[in-house]
């Protein structure tokens, strides 16, 4: 009898001595099942010493008489590209692999163990091309043995699964929480306070909101909110923030009534993981806050920024209380209300903004092989390294033991100076997969790396320049293998994408799809220099670097030649005026020469260079601001000064009107010494990098911090603090405040005139003669200069 499947979860369990994979899933009949794989087998590699015999390292393993292992068995393998013997050992459990890798690294001709330390699951979906997040078929029986387990069925398979190409999510049933603690002071504090209310909403529509009574016992609520999900069963039950917050309080906050919180498949409570993600077997935890990296125009990251900026609940239709007053609007009846319409908002927000990324998480967890709870939360190099286990494993090619590497910087890419000022007509040719490609075309990889004290190979070598790093040329490496595959995969998508609608299933299961490809091809160049990194030569991304830069040098004298004008240059393109037979001829001796591509990736309509690099702003073809670099994108100004900044851009880039941008400053200066400009754009966001006591220096927000700790507010590294400058004598330090312990009336409005308006204006205005003297004199006019005169014809 076979079945199809998706896979939701997976984990391993030991059954009186009997490893067990437990796959968690939801049949193409939208039933939910847990197939049991007994079949399974946990190993590890022995690598034989270079000088040794294999046989007598086998009769010496045998020798110990380690209980742990069930089999031994001679086998090739590579190890960093070059071939090693090496004794594959298996164990009769998971567990007994560790310390019977520590025993074996003693024996003599053994020169290492390796892949003892790759979780038993991960190994599995390794071993058999099983993926999360994906379709399979199964030879399944049903399981006579009586599990706890939570699903319409309960299987044993026959065989491995089998992935299948199958477009479509099966129909998952999806829940959003969002709780509210009730603390009168400081940070709630799961053994001291309650959770006063917690806010659902499922994808049936269906809404719920758990209440504790006014004496604040949430006991009711905790039982009420575990019945209900393990009653609606969810498949995905997600929030914003769970993973470091909500679970663990919740779970402390029932352990202080003495009971339990049940509400995965397992009847299990949500435990920690060892990479840090919370876990709900037989379902999917998903938090939120692990994906807000991706939305980099987000810069303060809060569910209500994020729901604002994807449309799901724009900021002027939802209720917004600060943590600070939650308490007050709890003890208020008439209050209360807000406060309930509040936590609705939050799950509704959530539930939103899950529709928006499921996608694209659903695909990257797919492609990298990490469960869909965990591929949110894993670092750039952590997906990256999970893929190429993935796909070096048929290649034959050991994984290397994690050894953290101290860090050494290298040189990045090429970053011209900019021509400043304002530029008509501005084509941006950018080199399609540069790092990738360059890495393919030279066979750049941790295994084809040639030391300086390793001879010459008959196949000749790809040298480097100004690092002078040797890679041989034949056969190709693994990331040449891998960053090809990845290519090649999103070459095919795209031509499927263009045949379809935009906004049908399919079409955004492919965006998805070429989305994550191209943040996992665009990381991998970067990955064999991260500390981290389990395949770490420092030389394969300062190769790559130094091929980056020599490329886009070699493109820009290539431009020069062919008298088109460049304006700008930074790491994998270039800015040049736009004459398209010009650039036409370009993209094909590039082409012919360097074995790249080159096109055109943006026409802007006109765009506008400070002094410094990587700061500019463009009108796009579609009538858009393109920003990047400014005040407007940065998270350490107020949100007066970005929109201010952001206005004045515009104005100038689309009417080119000095004059109209300087009265707008004016204006604007004007609004705000009435009071007029909302107090949220007021706060100046900036993130702790180490705790507030480490500081050696008195900054605002590290100050800022210090009083919120005074009123019990617990904080760590990674918090941002919102402060206000707020009028009096001293420096600036001592004049701030945590944004929710002051009023406007207390605000140094001059401060935030002279400080922030003004240089976000100037920075751009003073390239057409205005200073910040002229701004400042808000209201009184000002006469346009002879130099904007000349330079508009008006």
């Amino acid at each position: 009898m076979k079945i199809t499947f998706w896979l939701l979860d997976l984990n391993y369990e030991n059954n009186d001595g009997t490893p067990e994979i437990w796959i968690w899933g939801v049949t193409d009949t939208a039933k939910r099942v847990l197939i049991i794989d007994k079949n399974v087998v946990a190993y590890f590699y022995a690598v034989v010493d270079e000088n040794a015999n294999p046989a007598k390292v086998v009769q010496e393993i045998n020798s110990c008489s380690l209980e742990g292992i069930s089999k031994t068995e001679v086998v090739d393998r590579t190890y960093f590209g070059k071939p090693v013997k090496a004794i594959k050992v298996s164990v009769k459990t998971p567990e007994a692999m560790s310390e019977c890798a520590k025993t074996l690294r003693k024996l003599e001709g053994v020169k290492d163990c390796l892949e003892e330390d790759i979780r038993f699951a991960m190994r599995y979906l390794t071993d058999n091309n099983v993926a999360p997040s994906s379709w399979h078929e199964v030879e399944i029986v049903e399981e006579s043995e009586k599990r706890k387990a939570n699903v319409d069925k309960i299987y044993q398979a026959k065989t491995a699964p089998q992935a299948i190409e199958k477009m479509e999510l099966p129909p998952l049933r999806i829940l959003s929480f969002s709780p509210i603690y009730y603390s009168k002071e400081g940070s709630p504090n799961p053994e001291r306070n309650p959770a006063v209310i917690i806010s659902t909403e499922n994808n049936k529509g269906e809404q719920k909101q758990f209440l504790a009574d006014d004496d604040r016992n949430d006991k009711p609520v905790l039982e009420a909110f575990a019945k209900y999900v393990r009653n609606f069963d969810p498949d995905i039950i997600v929030g914003y923030g769970n993973n470091g917050q909500d679970w663990p309080y919740l779970r402390t906050r029932c352990k202080k009534h003495g009971m339990h919180l049940y509400v995965d498949r397992a009847r299990t409570e949500p435990h920690t993981s060892v990479y840090g993600h919370v876990s709900l077997t037989g379902c999917v935890n998903l938090d939120l806050a692990d994906y807000q990296g991706e939305f980099p125009e987000v810069k303060v990251k809060t569910l209500v920024n994020l729901a604002d900026y994807l449309g799901v609940m724009k900021l002027e239709n939802r209720t917004i209380i600060e943590d600070i007053d939650i308490a007050d609007h709890w003890d208020d009846k008439e209050k209360r209300k807000k406060l309930k319409q509040f936590a609705s908002d939050n799950a509704r927000s959530i539930l939103g903004v899950t529709e928006a990324i499921l996608d694209f998480a659903v695909q990257l967890s797919a492609l990298v092989n990490l469960p869909l709870d965990h591929v949110g939360t894993a670092a750039a190099g952590f997906r990256v390294e999970s893929f190429l286990i993935k796909r070096t494993h048929p290649l034959g090619e050991l994984v290397p033991r994690r050894i953290e590497q101290p860090y050494r910087s290298y040189a990045g890419g090429l970053v011209l100076q900019p021509v400043p000022g304002l530029h008509e007509n501005i084509a941006v040719l950018d080199f399609k997969s540069m790092y990738p490609s360059l890495m393919i075309t030279y066979n750049l990889s941790p295994d084809t790396y040639i030391s300086p004290d390793d001879p010459i190979p008959k196949g000749g070598v790809y040298e480097a320049p100004e690092v002078k790093h040797k890679f041989r040329k034949e056969p190709p490496g693994f990331y040449k293998e891998v960053l090809t595959y990845l290519i090649h995969v999103r070459d095919q998508i795209r031509p499927r994408m263009n045949k379809l609608k935009q906004g049908t299933a399919e079409y955004r299961v492919l965006d998805a799809r070429q989305k994550a490809v191209k943040i996992i091809t665009n990381a991998s160049y970067g990955y064999a220099g991260w500390i981290g990194a389990r395949w770490y030569v420092k030389p394969v991304a300062e190769a790559a670097a130094a091929w980056g830069r020599f490329t886009i040098q070699t493109a820009i004298d290539m431009a020069k030649k062919e008298d088109l004008k460049v304006v700008y240059g930074d790491t994998d393109s270039i800015f040049v005026e736009n004459q398209p037979q010009k650039i036409e001829y370009l993209s094909k001796e590039i082409k012919t020469k360097m074995r790249l591509e080159i096109k055109p990736d943006e026409i802007y309509t006109r765009i506008f260079f400070t002094e410094a690099k990587k700061r500019y702003a463009g009108l796009m073809s579609s009538g858009e601001l393109d920003i990047v670099g400014m005040e407007v994108v940065r998270g350490d100004w107020a949100n007066i000064a970005k929109k201010v900044q952001e206005r004045v851009l515009d104005i100038i880039l689309k009417e080119q009107s000095p004059k109209k941008a300087t009265d707008f400053v004016h204006e604007f200066i004007h609004e705000l010494r009435q009071k007029k400009i909302p107090y949220r754009d007021l706060i100046i966001w900036k993130t702790l990098t180490k705790p507030a006591e480490e500081y050696e220096v008195n900054a605002s927000h590290v100050q800022a911090a210090k009083m919120l700790r005074a009123k019990g507010w617990q904080l760590s590294v990674g918090d941002k603090i919102g402060y206000v400058v707020i009028a009096g004598e001293g420096r600036l330090y001592e004049r701030v405040k945590p944004y929710m312990l002051a009023s406007y009336d207390e605000v140094d409005l001059e401060y935030y005139v002279e400080k922030q308006i003004v240089p976000a204006a100037a920075r751009i205005l003073a390239s057409f003669g205005v200073t910040e003297e002229q701004l400042v004199e808000a209201g009184k006019g000002q006469k346009e200069t002879r130099r904007l005169t000349d330079f508009f014809g008006a």
